[in-house]
């Protein structure tokens, strides 16, 4: 029985250490596989890192640098006629869209009270030059007078009394005709502003243009001792207007008289009309906290198509370059990320088996250096290369730049891809 018992334990000592040997090879087998795709996960990792960039394109032509700014169609020259004098208005002899020239008639006042005012005034003056004839008769009375009291004198006939009088008699006599005089001077004087009152009585244009508005009617009362109404608005010439728009003050610095223009009006959605920076004011117009500028654009409306107080938006041309080298405003904030390698891995086997990937933090872009470069990255085998560049101007959208180690067709990246 004995040997029996001893075979059997050998038996099953020799099945226990089959069994641990089985389990370790599975064991083996499991760290094998984790390691394994530790590594391969690792790998995707770093070649994603390598194609996560978006590139664009380095292209060469012509960029144009425009400012945007509304404001509305007025005519160059625009005047509001009144009348100076009070009265009825007799008759209207002009409707609105009517073209006038300098001196045409617009309206007339009611005149019979200027009238009889103007023929007292004749009547004033015809009496004042009549005081004059009699000054001058009595003038040379007293002189005669005068004459014939010196010579007595002279004679020992009268007394020395006697000739002084007539002396005074004369000064009198001369003082009161240069009276008669003045008062002839007055008389003219109120005679020609009862003229003047008589021909302002007449409205009539000051300028050759369109009559835009009319507030004139027959029988209306004008009292210009309060304030005057505006009667009639007149446009000079609107074959040539010019178009007020406002810049805001971070493009004012751009606009410059004599820069070339292009705008449209709602009346002509697909017509742009041509313009020329005219004026820039230095005054600033500030509304709700924005601080604008105005500017003046000539405009030619030969064709008469634009009318006063149209809104415009207008593109101002502040620079124009050609053959440069452009490159995405985006190209110029982009930096690539930077990666940080970690103090350790994961606790563990399975920490050993599979470490942890680099961490990356967001790039920051230099700053521009002193000569105005800045740094932008082109892709080069699948990599960020750093490339300095000198920035021009830019439309919003590209820049052009200038700089060694840029060519047409480089691959300028733009951004990270998204995961």
């Amino acid at each position: 029985m004995e040997p029996a018992r001893t075979e059997i334990e050998s038996v099953l000592a020799s099945a226990r250490g089959h069994g641990r040997r089985r389990r370790l090879i599975w064991l083996a087998l499991v760290l094998v596989l984790a390691a394994g795709g530790a590594w391969l996960w690792l790998q995707r990792g770093s070649g994603d890192a390598a194609s996560a960039y978006v590139s664009q394109p380095v292209e060469t032509g012509d960029l144009t640098v425009t400012v945007t700014a509304t404001g509305t169609v007025q005519p160059t020259n625009l005047v509001d006629i009144s009348s100076e004098l009070s009265g009825t208005v007799r008759s209207v002899e002009v409707t609105d869209n009517a073209v006038v020239t300098v001196g045409q008639v617009l309206a007339r006042l009611d005149t019979d009270k200027l009238q009889a005012t103007l023929a007292s005034s004749q009547a004033n003056l015809d009496a004042a030059v009549a005081n004059v004839a009699e000054a001058d008769a009595n003038v040379a009375q007293v002189t005669a007078q005068f004459e014939r009291a010196k010579q007595l004198l002279e004679r020992n006939i009268s007394t020395v009394e006697a000739f002084q009088a007539a002396q005074a008699a004369q000064a009198k006599a001369l003082a009161a005709a240069q009276v008669a005089r003045a008062q002839v001077n007055v008389a003219r004087a109120n005679l020609a502003i009862d003229q003047t009152n008589l021909s302002k009585a007449t409205i009539t244009s000051p300028i050759a243009g369109t009559v835009l508005t009319h507030t004139a009617e027959v029988g209306q009362i004008v009292a210009s001792s309060l304030q005057a109404p505006v009667l009639f608005t007149i446009a000079e010439d609107l074959s040539k207007m010019e178009l007020n728009v406002d810049i805001d003050e971070a493009d004012v610095g751009q606009v410059k008289v004599g820069q070339p223009a292009a705008f449209r009006v709602e009346a002509y959605p697909g017509r742009s009309f041509p313009a020329k920076i005219a004026k820039v004011l230095f005054s600033p117009q500030t509304v709700d906290g924005v601080v604008t500028y105005e500017a003046t654009l000539s405009i030619d409306n030969t064709d008469l198509s634009l009318r006063p107080g149209m809104t415009a938006t207008a593109e101002i041309t502040v620079d124009h370059v050609k053959d440069a080298l452009l490159v995405p405003n985006a190209a110029l904030r982009f930096a690539p990320p930077v990666t940080e390698t970690g103090s350790g891995s994961g606790g563990g086997l399975l920490g050993l088996l599979v470490p942890r990937r680099p961490a990356q933090t967001p790039g920051i872009p230099t700053p521009a250096a002193a000569d105005g470069s800045v740094t932008i990255w082109l892709l080069k085998d699948g990599k960020p290369a750093p490339v300095k560049v000198i920035p021009g101007a830019t439309d919003g959208t590209r820049t052009a730049v200038t700089g060694e180690g840029l060519a047409p067709g480089d691959a300028v990246i733009t951004d990270m891809a998204s995961p």
